[in-house]
């Protein structure tokens, strides 16, 4: 058995590696060289289709917004902005049972996470070493669209994720097929894939929203490894494991490759277990040197 002084050394020290530990994981660089965080710079106005998405082009004189740097993203995939009549539980097209609350400033893209009315969008990433693994950062949200969540006449809940890739440019980013798993609850589903057999493909964490519900804005990081000096950084909003049954999911997008710096973040536990570490070294030296002065005579 250690003696309390070993022991206390043990655990200081065990707490300052862990921390340590913790801090080496979240040493990657940020995804360099990408603008238009929170999809403020845009040709249209919000509310309106990424890139030129077709079906809602002919909604309530709704066009193309097309934002700064970013391509693809045909389909139901939105810019929605902060106002009520710009944002995703208004009443023009695809509104959604609520908006994503929080502390994300700007605009923001609002995607149908069912693969049938979507595809995956891009922004071409310069400056990347190949083989360097590098934290991208951002805010995602979810919800529903008015009048749907049922199965079966019943209440289901949704639930919802962005699939996040670096792929080569040739690839095109990420591709939607058929042909997925049947699901136990959605039923049918699609399945993503990318030509480019290097890239490095990621999941964001998955969100759960009850019917008629919103999850608001989660500040969350993943990471990705470059397989090019120039990659197509691509996202594609992911409901119910893919299900093309027409609940729908509807995800939210902001902030991306921010550094927190569009809200408020909790304190990383890595900070402080690192002071717990160092506050118990400190202590066990302290009790050390004490028992070392000699006594008086």
């Amino acid at each position: 058995m250690p003696t309390p002084s070993k022991k206390s050394f043990y655990v200081a020290s065990t707490a300052l590696g862990l921390s340590l530990m913790s801090f080496a994981a979240e040493a990657y660089p940020p995804l360099p060289n990408l603008v238009n965080l929170n999809f403020t710079q845009i040709s249209g106005t919000p509310k309106e289709c990424f890139v030129g998405g077709g079906q809602c082009s002919t909604d309530g004189g709704a066009g193309s917004a097309d934002p700064v740097g970013w391509t693809g993203g045909s389909g139901l995939i939105f810019i929605d902005g902060q106002s009520p009549s710009e944002s995703a539980d208004s009443a023009t097209y695809l509104p959604t049972y609520g908006d994503p609350r929080g502390s994300v400033s700007g605009n923001y893209v609002e995607a149908d996470g069912n693969p049938t009315y979507e595809s995956g969008f891009n922004y071409t990433v310069t400056g990347l070493t190949i083989g360097q693994t590098y934290s991208l950062s951002f805010y995602q949200g979810a919800s529903e669209q008015q009048g749907f969540g049922l199965i079966d006449g019943r209440p289901q809940p949704t639930t919802d994720q962005w699939i996040v890739a670096l792929t080569t440019v040739a690839s095109g980013g990420l591709q939607i097929s058929s042909g997925g798993p049947t699901d136990p609850t959605y039923g049918p589903t699609d399945q993503y894939s990318s030509t480019d057999g290097s890239a490095s493909i990621v999941a964001s964490p998955l969100m759960t929203v009850c019917y008629t519900c919103t999850v608001g804005w989660d500040y969350v990081t993943v990471d990705l490894t470059a397989d090019a000096t120039t990659d197509l950084l691509s996202f594609l909003a992911w409901g119910d494991n893919g299900s093309t049954v027409n609940l729908p999911p509807i995800a939210f997008l902001s902030g991306v490759d921010s550094p927190s710096g569009l809200g408020a973040v909790p304190e990383p536990a890595s900070l402080t277990l690192f002071a717990v570490g160092m506050a118990g070294l400190g202590a066990v030296a302290r009790r050390h040197r004490r028992k070392k002065q000699p006594s008086a005579s």
